[in-house]
Order: structure tokens, then sequence, then C-alpha cells
């Protein structure tokens, strides 16, 4: 029995598919924001000994990490609302995704800062420089650079991970795809078409930001 491929049905919903492709770009990019500030302050306070706040951070990043997405985004979208807390689908899949990825970029500034060696913490110390001003002109210009590759990474992984918000109603690509398999039965065609859109997005990505992480080494060169 041979395969047998009929694009016409995914073909006729394409702008249904790209609408979805704008919420997927815009639920990412959103999320990929709040992660960064997020992780980006977390990371600085766990990579500064071990006050309380560090302690809270700790636990905070290994409950996150150590648990799936999917029941992160279903306890935003399903189990809010049994204490009495009613979310828009769109505000649960952002604050799943970021807070999500906050603690994977928490992680990255840590190691990050903490590579940086620390005689140069003392070298502007020596300078008169508070531990502050140490920090945020001498230590994370350093660090930003080398967070770079593995932050590429994870905005990567987001692209990705955005596919399961499609399971709390929200109408991005997946969930247009599903729509179209409902009525069209073409699966297997529609899932293909779906993956050629996730690659091109994680491609034109990686492309991106390889070229704004080549153009900060050769600054930091210069």
């Amino acid at each position: 029995m041979g395969l047998d491929l009929d694009f016409t049905p995914v073909i006729e919903s394409f702008p249904a598919l790209l609408d979805g492709t704008m919420i997927t770009i815009s639920v990412t990019i959103i999320s990929l924001i709040i992660a960064c500030v997020i992780g980006m302050l977390i990371g600085v306070v766990r990579s500064n000994g071990n006050s309380v706040l560090s302690c809270f951070f700790n636990v905070y990043v290994s409950v996150i990490r150590g648990t799936p997405l999917l029941v992160q985004l279903f306890i935003w979208y399903y189990g809010l609302p049994r204490v009495g807390i009613m979310l828009p689908s769109f505000l649960c899949g952002i604050l799943g995704l970021s807070l999500y990825s906050s603690a994977y970029i928490s992680e990255i500034v840590r190691g990050a800062i903490q590579s940086i060696e620390k005689g140069q913490m003392e070298a502007a110390r020596s300078l008169g420089m508070s531990k502050r001003q140490g920090m945020t002109k001498i230590i994370i210009p350093q660090a930003i650079v080398r967070m770079l590759p593995p932050l590429g990474n994870e905005f990567i992984a987001l692209i990705k991970n955005s596919a399961l918000i499609s399971l709390i109603t929200i109408h991005d690509l997946m969930h247009e795809g599903t729509n179209i398999i409902s009525t069209s039965y073409r699966d297997l065609e529609t899932y293909l078409v779906i993956a050629v859109i996730y690659f091109v997005l994680t491609n034109i990505s990686t492309f991106i930001l390889r070229s704004f992480e080549n153009r900060q080494l050769k600054s930091q060169a210069n």
C-alpha cells in the first residue's frame, strides 16, 4: 500500500497556520523577555552567596526545573480556578513559559558570573569601586558574552516548548494544526507542514542569535 499524501487541505488552511505562527512568535518573544529579566535577577542573587533570598531562589529553581512544563501550564490554567483565580489562557501560557525558562536562564547567568576570575572583583574593589559597581561595570559585561551561546539555545528550546500551550486552548500554531486535522483528517501532512514552520522559525532565530553573538565577540576583541 503506497503512501497517499494530500497537502491540499493544509494549503487551503495555510492562513490559519500563519495566524497561529504569529501567536507562537508573540508568546515566545514576550515569555523570553520576562524570563530574561527574572532569570538575570535570580542568577545575580544566587551568585552572591548564601543569603535568605538566595536560598529561596535555589528552592524556586529546583522546583521549576524538577517538574514538567506541561504540569506547570496545567496548574496555571486548570489549577488556579480551583482557588478562585481565573486567568486568561494567553496569560497562563506566558506565565508558564516565562517562569519555566527563567529557572534555566538563572543557571546560565549564575554560571557565567562565577566563571569570571575572582581577581577581577578584587581589582575593582582595590580601585575604590563598591561591590555593586564592580558587578555592573566589570563582571556582568564580561559574563554577558559568555551567556550568549547558552541563552541562544534556551531561546530555541522556548520556541519548541511553546507548542505545549495549545493544550490550554491558546490558538497557536499547534492548535490551528489540530483544527485542520479535525476537519480534513490529514494528520501526517499537517504535522509535516507544522514541523517545517518550526524548523524555519528555529533556524531564523539561530542565524539572528549567532550574528548578534559574533558582533559582540568582535566588539569585545576591539
